[in-house]
């Protein structure tokens, strides 16, 4: 049986890493032939949990048409989020918890998407439901991704089903939620090593709205201003991916993990669609968002509601 790839994301964060590998844990157990692989580098936040579970990094992979002619997406839909060549290979199944958009297949799939915080909640249901035991690393793996994605139950995406899952998770793995959620949260904010460049792509996504391409890249950190007193070099950086990519808008985020505020960068001809969809106004290209935490929630759906009028 050929085998079959599993992966999240371009630029990968915990949830995607995590459930590729859980995914394809899973799946060997019910005796099917797959592998877990990346799309690309990941950061502190997601090694921090690999190295605790004791779980090894999934093999970067460009063309994955290259190895296979079928693929399961996990914590993705969106073409221009997934493999260059996802066009040349079948997509056998999508678990996710995006919004649908810009996808389509020629053949019937396994659709599963629920509006719950984390990829990894639905996985552990699946869990259930295929009657596999969930073993200790797989448990770790699986909270870090709730705790990633939720900033440790702190972000509108949260759900109740995924608070229980992560408590029930943390069981399994032995570790203290909230201890643990921490110190594996703090190791992604250290951004002390990262040029400029690696800040803007550590976690970036693209988005079509409409007739807009627009992306947005958001890290955390414990101090923006540790992040924003680079502020010239990220523009420059930003204005170079803008002109490679024929962007009409890159908004950087920059989100402190301790205030649950996030500081906007925002360049592009329609830059000013931020002051529009937040009703603030960019000084400096920049503005202090409130509260915000949540590119899935709180930005994407707002820029798109401000791009639609």
């Amino acid at each position: 049986m050929e085998k079959v790839l599993i992966f999240g994301h371009k630029n990968p964060d915990t949830d995607t890493i995590t459930s590729a590998l859980v995914y394809a844990d899973l799946k060997s157990k019910l005796g099917q032939n797959v592998e877990a692989i990346r799309l690309g580098e990941i950061n502190g936040e997601t090694q921090y949990a690999l190295d605790y579970f004791n779980a090894e990094l999934p093999r970067l992979v460009e063309h994955v048409s290259a190895e296979t002619n079928a693929v399961i997406l996990v914590d993705h839909n969106e073409r221009q989020q997934s493999a260059n060549d996802i066009d040349k290979v079948r997509v056998l199944e999508v678990i996710d918890h995006h919004r649908i958009a810009n996808f389509e297949t020629s053949d019937p799939l396994y659709y599963r998407a629920e509006p719950v915080g984390c990829t990894a909640t639905i996985l552990n249901k699946i869990y259930k439901e295929k009657g596999v035991q969930v073993e200790k690393n797989i448990a770790g793996l699986m909270l870090s991704a709730i705790i990633s994605d939720s900033l440790l139950f702190k972000s509108p995406t949260c759900t109740e089903e995924d608070v229980a899952a992560a408590r029930e998770l943390a069981e399994i793995a032995g570790v203290d939620a909230e201890k643990y959620g921490l110190e594996m949260l703090k190791a992604g904010a250290d951004l002390s090593d990262k040029s400029v460049e690696e800040l803007i792509s550590l976690d970036a996504k693209e988005f079509n709205i409409g007739e807009s391409k627009i992306e947005v890249a958001q890290v955390n950190t414990v101090d923006a201003s540790d992040v924003m007193k680079h502020q010239e070099d990220l523009e420059s950086a930003i204005t170079k991916v803008i002109a490679d990519k024929g962007l009409d808008l890159f908004m950087f985020v920059v989100t402190d993990i301790l205030t649950n505020d996030s500081t906007a960068l925002a360049l592009g001809k329609r830059s000013q669609t931020v002051e529009e969809a937040y009703n603030v106004k960019l000084e400096n290209n920049t503005a202090v968002l409130k509260g915000v935490v949540s590119r899935k929630k709180q930005i994407v759906p707002v820029l798109t509601e401000a791009m639609s009028k």
